[in-house]
């Protein structure tokens, strides 16, 4: 399943360093999410991220994630010539990630 089928996302940025928050719909789901969307997963799946750049900050009680990406947005806002400057897509690219939910099913 895609990560939106269970999550949804909100962005942030400060310079040249994104936030992206994901949450899930349902506590039930948490697992999942918690397991499978790693600070290097995140990395490997934009692609052009290294992993020491992507930081996971884990917040259980809201069933929530935070990763903090530096040199996400070329520079920030007011240096970037990207489409994108603010980085609000990243999100939207993220609860694209596939997710197992093989463990979901076996039960």
């Amino acid at each position: 399943m895609k990560l939106h089928e269970i999550a949804h996302a909100r962005t942030g940025d400060k310079g040249d360093v994104s936030n992206i928050s994901v949450i899930a719909y349902d506590p039930a789901h948490w697992p999942l999410i918690h397991d499978q969307v790693t600070p290097e997963r995140v990395a490997t799946y934009f692609g052009s991220f290294a992993t020491e750049d992507v930081t996971r900050y884990v917040l259980p009680q809201l069933c929530a994630l935070n990763f903090v990406i530096r040199r996400a947005l070329t520079g920030g806002v007011t240096r970037s010539l990207a489409l994108d400057a603010h980085g609000k897509c990243l999100a939207s690219v993220l609860l694209d990630m596939e997710i197992d939910n093989a463990k979901t099913r076996a039960r």
